[in-house]
């Protein structure tokens, strides 16, 4: 059977800090000392690009995750900025995609547009944007703002945002270089569009000074998995990041969101939801849950607690360990920020009946994604069972340390997925849209030569 006669699987790599363990850093197996040296991050990515992964993922926070105290002295808060990363990775790298996380609420579009472009064409069209809003309200006072913004008002200013930066990257129509040095003619005029957005949140003039790049429009992924998420993953994202800890969750998921996609005129298969999943691998399941374990006796006691009590925005210092987690309310009468997050810790605790510090347990490690540990063979397992069940279009792999935990998913786990036949053993394009076999978008007509006509329907 050829791998392209059944559906295939996407997977996407994970760069969080020197793992997704809170603890990672302590452990011996971690590189911690590599967080701030190209060799680190081109290993990850040249290890991705072996296993023939789709893409390396880049988090970003634009604040410290923690308090001061804490964060400084328990974790490593420190993250090298994405866009400067990626734009060395794609020197490194021939053919993994490159996608980096910048927030709508902190950033203006026209500097977004222009970065992402432009490392399209320096990476010849392997560029992914990961679009946020931003879940934490402490980053409001790093830009000078009083307040973070309300979540209906973020997501309506991320709809915008997304507006704004699609229609400059369809400024420049994809045969408007002429570059005709016998003539002296670099580009034809007619054929490069002003903008000329006036919104609520943004006023954009245009045109981008960066043409057409490689793939149209460099791929849009998003995180968000609220219901305003949802609805706006449905109007604009081409692969979205999310978390689920049952193939029940997940599976309402992938068909809530799917199933919005037609009334913005968009075909299911043009978005790819790929849930995060972090594996400890072990040659058995009990050396797997051994290594969890160490991992787990490594989390400073205060570092758990101060972790979930942010997430769920209660001190939990003061109640114990081995009680019960206290009731909370449902996210729409509590949260401003990071909703989806706090209601899947929310349900998972009423559902398990967990203890605080299982709670902690569970959060510390996958932050609310999935943790799988066991013999390659039954993460192979695992995997192909929540994609054969219609709950995902692949995963983001998050290794829980780094650099050993990517190499033994390559090395282990993704020849199990290839011998199934869910899995390519070569790339058969060159940019991200290849990989994750996404379409390039075509410009909309335009209302005039002077100005460009919406480029989405976001309303």
């Amino acid at each position: 059977m050829s791998e392209k006669s059944i559906r295939q699987l996407h997977l996407g790599a994970f760069i969080f800090g020197v793992g997704h363990h809170i603890a990672a850093w302590r452990h011996p197996k971690t590189d911690t000392a590599g967080l701030f040296t190209l060799d680190f991050y081109k290993q990850f990515a040249q290890t991705a690009e072996r296993g023939k992964m789709d893409m390396v993922f880049i988090e970003d926070v634009p604040s410290l995750p923690e308090a001061l105290e804490v964060a400084v002295q328990r974790t490593v808060p420190v993250r090298a900025e994405p866009l400067t990363l990626l734009s060395a990775l794609a020197s490194v790298t021939e053919r993994i995609g490159l996608t980096g996380t910048v927030s709508t609420t902190y950033s203006e579009p026209f500097h977004v547009a222009r970065k992402f472009a432009s490392l399209d064409h320096l990476s010849n069209g392997r560029a992914a944007w990961n679009v946020v809003t931003t879940g934490l309200g402490e980053a409001s006072g790093n830009f000078g703002k009083d307040q973070h913004l309300a979540h209906a008002v973020r997501y309506e200013r991320a709809r915008e945002f997304v507006d704004v930066v699609t229609g400059l990257w369809d400024s420049w129509e994809p045969d408007a270089v002429i570059a005709d040095k016998a003539s002296g003619l670099y580009a034809d005029s007619a054929k490069v569009h002003p903008l000329e957005h006036e919104g609520r949140f943004f006023s954009v003039r245009g045109p981008l000074n960066v043409p057409r790049s490689p793939q149209g429009r460099p791929v849009i992924v998003q995180a968000g998995s609220s219901e305003a998420g949802q609805e706006f993953a449905a109007q604009t994202a081409e692969a979205v990041f999310t978390a689920w800890q049952t193939l029940e969750e997940a599976q309402a998921f992938y068909k809530s969101l799917k199933g919005r996609m037609t009334k913005y005129g968009r075909s299911p298969d043009s978005l790819k939801i790929m849930p995060g999943v972090l594996p400890f691998i072990g040659s058995t399941e009990s050396e797997a849950k051994l290594l969890e374990q160490q991992f787990q006796e490594l989390v400073a006691p205060e570092v758990g607690i101060g972790m979930v009590s942010r997430m769920l925005r209660v001190d939990l210092a003061d109640y114990p360990l081995d009680g019960p987690v206290p009731d909370l309310p449902d996210a729409d009468y509590h949260i401003n920020d990071g909703k989806s997050r706090y209601q899947l810790l929310v349900d998972m605790a009423r559902r398990e009946k967990l203890t605080i510090r299982q709670l902690i347990s569970r959060v510390t490690g996958a932050r609310g994604h999935q943790t799988i540990a066991g013999s390659p063979e039954q993460i192979a397992a695992h995997l192909e069972h929540y994609f054969n069940n219609q709950a995902c279009d692949g995963f983001n792999i998050m290794p829980p340390y780094l650099p050993g935990g990517l190499e033994l998913f390559v090395d282990h786990v993704i020849p199990l997925l290839q011998r199934r036949g869910l899995f390519r053993k070569e790339y058969a394009g060159t940019t991200l849209r290849d990989h994750l076999g996404l379409s390039v978008p075509t410009i909309p007509e335009r209302r005039d030569s002077h100005q460009a006509a919406p480029v989405s329907s976001l309303d």
